[in-house]
């Protein structure tokens, strides 16, 4: 008995559709008919890898919104509106795909941390310097590159994870060793050297 020609080619274009879907849904968050020749956005459109990567930022970014509903909305659409002409300064770099690919990754984890959008650890207390005020809290998540947010009074800090398993934020670090840390809170401040509290 033989299957007719008909739902056979349905089910080929089923199948080719279930297939293509996902490549297709990882195109980029903006139409790229509109992206300027020699524009990031060109080059985004251009290159798998970082239309998936925008357009996971751009799912990143409306679970954050949501989050921020009753925080800083206007002062979340800043950022972002900030972060995309940063972005877009990746032309002045000697190898702009692999500064598109790193702006993407670090505001993804940043997003995802700031929000709390991916499984923590934490809040651990560290006690530096034998003193109150010395005392900062960490919270580490699992992002990519791993992140961890920290705060020490009023303040607060972003850190990335970079070589040597040494967190950085703008004006702070932070390193584990030996069950003790190393932080650095501030420019030109000394390092402390700083003990989790049981």
């Amino acid at each position: 008995m033989s299957i007719p020609k008909k739902p056979v080619a349905l089910l080929i274009a089923a199948t080719v559709a279930l297939l293509a879907g996902p490549a297709l849904a990882a195109g980029p968050s903006f139409d790229c008919g509109k992206a300027a020749a020699g524009s990031m956005e060109e080059g985004i459109c251009r290159d798998p890898a970082l239309s998936a990567l925008d357009a996971r930022l751009s799912r990143v970014y409306r679970a954050a919104t949501a989050k921020a509903t009753n925080e800083r909305p206007p002062m979340l659409k800043a950022e972002q509106r900030g972060w995309i002409k940063g972005r877009d300064d990746c032309w002045k770099s000697d190898d702009r795909r692999a500064c598109l690919e790193t702006e993407y990754r670090r505001r993804i984890a940043e997003l995802q941390a700031r929000y709390r959008l991916v499984p923590s650890r934490g809040p651990v207390t560290y006690a530096c310097e034998n003193g109150a005020a010395n005392e900062v809290i960490v919270t580490f998540f699992e992002t990519d590159p791993p992140t961890l947010v920290a705060e020490r009074g009023d303040g607060t800090s972003l850190m990335f994870r970079g070589p040597g398993g040494v967190y950085q934020g703008r004006n702070e670090s932070f390193r584990e060793e030996q069950g003790k840390a190393r932080i650095t809170w501030g420019s030109d401040a000394k390092e402390m050297s700083c003990a989790a509290r049981p």
